[in-house]
């Protein structure tokens, strides 16, 4: 299948991806670039965004690494600081940084709980938090990530369904809230992804296998492409009149 012809739907806006570095957060970065927008890449891991920022200039965009642990308030508050900086303004935000652990929930540790809850959930609302000022004024988007385990029964990934879950709350709240503002707010529902999170899946021990049945797609596992290309569509003047939207990316997973 040839690859789809890009416009240029994004010349001249200015983004922030979290969880830029790696899965879904990269592939964003690089769509976005591709449709001209200028990028500012926010992940814990400073050298891997370097490496990301460094690639999308040599490709002819407009790119800013920043290292930002997104469950910390003040980290957030500079990082975005940091970007408004460089880039000028803000249209756009997307919320890709996210954690997943397996295991079974009555062995869940409570420290655990607390960590994924603290960058999943809490950490889309500090950068949610952060940026909305800016969003405001240039009547901005935010694209946030929820899963398909918000949507159906998830076996071994207790926490991480609560946060998704708490994700698309969190989406529609501030959808209604901002709404006349000028501001939307949508979030992405991807399913089976190749990403690095999904490629650290393991059976806990002792669990029935055949509850893995509800963690397949109905034909194939997405590409972080695949998510990438619904946030691009989520973000643009396309899709001006959707607003609070949970967009699922999930081959009829959730069916």
């Amino acid at each position: 299948m040839a690859e789809p012809t890009l416009g240029r739907r994004f010349e001249g806006r200015a983004v922030l991806v979290t969880g830029a570095a790696s899965g879904i957060g990269r592939a964003a970065c690089e769509r976005l670039a591709a449709e001209g927008a200028s990028l500012a890449c926010l992940d814990l891991n400073q050298e891997a965004a370097d490496q990301l920022a460094k690639s999308l200039r040599e490709a002819g965009a407009d790119a800013r690494a920043c290292s930002c642990d997104v469950a910390n308030a003040a980290d957030v508050e500079r990082a975005v600081h940091e970007a408004r900086s460089h880039l000028g303004r803000l249209d756009l935000v997307v919320n890709s940084a996210g954690i997943l652990r397996f295991s079974h929930s009555h062995e869940e540790e409570v420290e655990e709980w607390n960590r994924i809850l603290a960058v999943n959930l809490t950490g889309t609302f500090l950068v949610c938090r952060a940026t909305l000022p800016h969003l405001v004024e240039s009547g901005g988007v935010i694209v946030n990530m929820s899963s398909s385990a918000a949507i159906k029964g998830t076996p071994w990934a207790v926490a991480y369904a609560a946060s998704k879950g708490g994700v698309q709350a969190l989406t529609l709240a501030l959808a209604v809230e901002y709404g006349k503002q000028g501001v939307r707010v949508n979030c992405l529902c991807p399913g089976a992804i190749e990403t690095p999170i999904h490629e650290s899946f393991h059976i806990p021990d002792g669990a029935n296998p055949k509850l893995l049945r509800r963690l397949m797609p109905l034909s194939k596992f997405g590409k972080p492409e695949d998510c990438a290309a619904a946030i691009a569509f989520l973000a643009s003047d396309d899709a001006r009149h959707v607003n609070g939207e949970f967009l699922r990316v999930d081959d009829a997973m959730c069916t």
